[in-house]
C-alpha cells in the first residue's frame, strides 16, 4: 500500500479548496461536492518536513529571523541536483510566494500603462496581476496542433512589436501540462532580445516532471541573454506546501537584484515567515524519494482517468508531461460551458475548473486536478460518467 493511497479529510480545516467551494462556485452547500479544481495535493507532505516543522515550533524561537547562506545553498544544490542547472547563491532571492515575486517584477521593471504579453490559455494571475496593478495585458494565444497548444511565433513576434516591456512565460505550462522544449525556448529569448523584453519565467511546476519528460529551465539554455530572465520557483507546488508561503527568484543581474530588494525594503518585506525556510529545507534535502514515488502515483491516476473519461464520446485528454493537472477536451459535444459546470455540480457533485477561467482560449476544457488517492479518484470519474448519462 502506498502512502498516497491513504484519503486526508480536509474539509473544516480553512482549505481553500475543501472550505471555500460555496463562494468560489456560488453554491449553498459544498458539503457533498467532491473538490479537483484549484491546484493543491490531497496528500500529507513529506514526514521529513513535519518533523522539521514541529521540532522548530517546540524550540519555541519565533521572533525576528533571516534566511541564511545554508537555505540558499540548499536550493543551489537542489537545482543542481534536480534540474543540472548550476546557479550562484548569490542570485537567489527568497519571497512569500510566486504571484509575489511576479507582483515586485512588474512594479519593479515596468511603468503604470506599460504593456505585458502573456501566451492564453494560462494560469490566471497572469493577466490579474498587471492588471490590478495598471499594466495593459496583451494576450498572444498558443495555437493548438494535434491536441496541444504550441506557440505562433509569427503572432508572438508581431505582438512582441508592439512595446512589450515584460513577457510572462509559463514554464511548465499550466494549464496543460506541456514541457516546452529547447527549441521553443530558445526562440523565446531570441525573440524577446531582439526587442529588449525582459522575461518573467514562472517554473513553479519544474519538479513535476512525468514519465521521461525533463524540465529545462529558461535561464539555463539563455546564453548571453541570461540576464534578460527572473526565474520563479517554489517548493509548496512540488511538496504541498502552499501554506507555507516561500518561493524564491533566481536573478542572474545584481542590478535587477538589487533594485528587487529596495523594492522588499520599501514595501516592508524583507524577510519570510520563519517557518518558511525549515519546510525548505527538510523538503529538499530529504524529500527525493516522496517525490518519486509521488510522480509514479499520479501518472498512474492520469492513465486511468483518461482511459475512463476518454471511453465517453467526444472526451478527448492529451496526458501531460508535467504537473498533477488534466486539461480535458470536451469541444465536440458542443455543450455550453455554463450548462456544464451547472451539471457537474448538481448532477455530479464534482467541482472542476472552467477553462474560460485560463482565457477565453480555454472554452471548451475543463482542468481536473488529479493529486488524490487513487480512492478518490474513482469516485471522481463515477461523478463525471453520471454528468454523462
Amino acid at each position: 500500500m502506498s502512502i498516497f493511497d491513504e484519503t486526508i479529510n480536509r474539509r473544516c480545516t480553512n482549505s481553500v479548496k475543501w472550505d471555500a467551494m460555496e463562494g468560489i462556485y456560488g453554491i449553498q452547500d459544498a458539503s457533498t461536492i467532491l473538490s479537483m479544481w484549484i491546484a493543491d495535493m490531497d496528500f500529507a507532505p513529506p514526514m521529513a518536513v513535519s518533523t522539521a516543522l514541529q521540532h522548530h515550533a517546540a524550540n519555541m524561537v519565533l521572533g525576528y529571523n533571516f534566511v541564511n547562506a545554508q537555505t540558499k545553498q540548499t536550493v543551489v544544490d537542489w537545482q543542481k541536483n534536480r534540474h543540472q542547472w548550476t546557479i550562484e547563491k548569490e542570485s537567489v532571492l527568497f519571497c512569500n510566494g510566486v504571484i509575489p515575486a511576479l507582483a515586485n517584477c512588474i512594479t519593479a521593471f515596468t511603468n503604470p500603462g506599460d504593456k505585458i504579453l502573456i501566451s492564453p490559455p494560462v494560469y490566471p494571475p497572469f493577466a490579474m496581476i498587471p492588471k490590478n496593478n495598471q499594466r495593459e495585458v496583451v494576450r498572444c494565444p498558443l495555437v493548438e496542433k494535434d491536441g496541444t497548444f504550441v506557440y505562433d511565433f509569427e503572432a508572438f513576434e508581431q505582438a512582441l512589436a508592439q512595446d512589450i516591456k515584460l513577457y510572462i512565460l509559463c514554464n511548465p505550462h499550466n494549464p496543460g501540462g506541456y514541457v516546452w522544449d529547447e527549441a521553443t525556448l530558445k526562440e523565446i529569448v531570441r525573440l524577446c532580445a531582439k526587442y529588449d523584453v525582459l522575461i518573467v519565467s514562472d517554473e513553479i511546476h519544474a519538479d513535476l516532471m512525468l514519465g521521461d519528460s525533463t524540465h529545462l529551465p529558461l535561464a539555463k539554455i539563455a546564453g548571453d541573454e541570461i540576464n534578460r530572465i527572473i526565474t520563479c520557483m517554489a517548493p509548496t507546488k512540488t511538496f504541498n506546501l502552499a501554506g507555507i508561503h516561500i518561493a524564491y527568484m533566481i536573478v542572474t543581474d545584481k542590478q535587477k537584484r538589487t533594485k528587487l530588494e529596495a523594492l522588499n525594503m520599501a514595501n516592508g518585506q524583507g524577510s519570510i515567515n520563519t517557518f518558511a525556510p525549515i519546510a525548505l529545507e527538510a523538503a529538499y534535502t530529504e524529500g527525493v524519494t516522496w517525490l518519486d514515488e509521488l510522480l509514479a502515483y499520479i501518472s498512474n491516476n492520469m492513465d486511468y482517468v483518461i482511459a475512463e473519461l476518454t471511453a465517453i464520446e467526444g472526451i478527448h485528454i492529451v496526458k501531460p508531461q508535467g504537473t498533477y493537472l488534466l486539461w480535458i477536451d470536451y469541444r465536440a459535444l458542443n455543450l455550453d460551458e455554463k450548462e456544464l459546470m451547472k451539471r457537474l455540480l448538481e448532477v455530479g457533485q464534482l467541482a472542476l475548473d472552467p477553462g474560460t477561467k485560463y482565457g477565453e482560449e480555454g472554452r471548451g476544457f475543463l482542468r481536473m486536478n488529479v493529486a488524490c488517492s487513487f480512492d478518490t479518484i474513482k469516485d471522481a470519474v463515477q461523478r463525471f460518467k453520471r454528468v454523462f448519462q
